[in-house]
């Protein structure tokens, strides 16, 4: 158990726990991974999935059918490529794509979400296709955009940051570990 500042503490995690309960505290991956293999719940999904079946099964409801996992069966590309080469159905954010698409827009290139979902749903358009993607989406890749809820880390600290412009990575994950010893708002969880 870990203790905050306040009278109350962070309970063991465990079969004994309601679904509330459970919500009411950060949970990492790995912990909740455990306790899904205890208590026989399907550990695939990502955390908010996983904490939404595990919430479900400790206040004895049936959770939620796990829908099959897509793989992808298509081909990959391989190299050589160029802007004429046609993104195959099922193709991923490889190292043939990053190592083109480096060579074409320089060695900025990163596959941020924009070109991971054109890569997705790009099936059929060419490579010089997602090059000009990219180009048209870099104001709207400067924006700052919303953090997904399983990445609640990176909107802590990108917050925390804000809020401390000139503090240390040390004090940030100081602050981290406490925010996530406090239990959280109804709203949050």
């Amino acid at each position: 158990m870990s203790s905050n500042a306040g009278a109350e503490m962070r309970p063991e995690l465990s079969a004994a726990l309601s679904g509330d309960e459970l919500a009411r505290w950060y949970w990492t991956l790995a912990e909740l991974t455990v306790l899904a293999r205890e208590i026989g719940v399907s550990r695939s999904g990502g955390k908010v999935v996983l904490t939404e079946r595990l919430r479900a099964a400790l206040d004895g409801v049936a959770p939620a059918a796990v829908p099959p996992r897509a793989r992808s069966v298509g081909r990959q590309l391989a190299a050589p490529v160029n802007g004429s080469t046609v993104l195959p159905e099922g193709q991923r954010c490889s190292q043939v794509l990053r190592e083109y698409f480096r060579r074409e827009i320089g060695q900025s290139f990163h596959f941020d979400a924009y070109m991971r979902a054109f890569v997705a749903e790009g099936a059929g358009r060419t490579l010089a296709d997602a090059v000009a993607h990219w180009h048209a989406t870099r104001q709207a890749a400067a924006q700052v955009t919303e953090i997904g809820a399983q990445f609640e880390l990176n909107r802590f600290l990108r917050d925390w940051h804000a809020e401390h412009p000139a503090g240390s990575r040390t004090e940030a994950l100081a602050a981290w570990r406490a925010h996530r010893d406090r239990p959280r708002s109804p709203a949050e969880s």
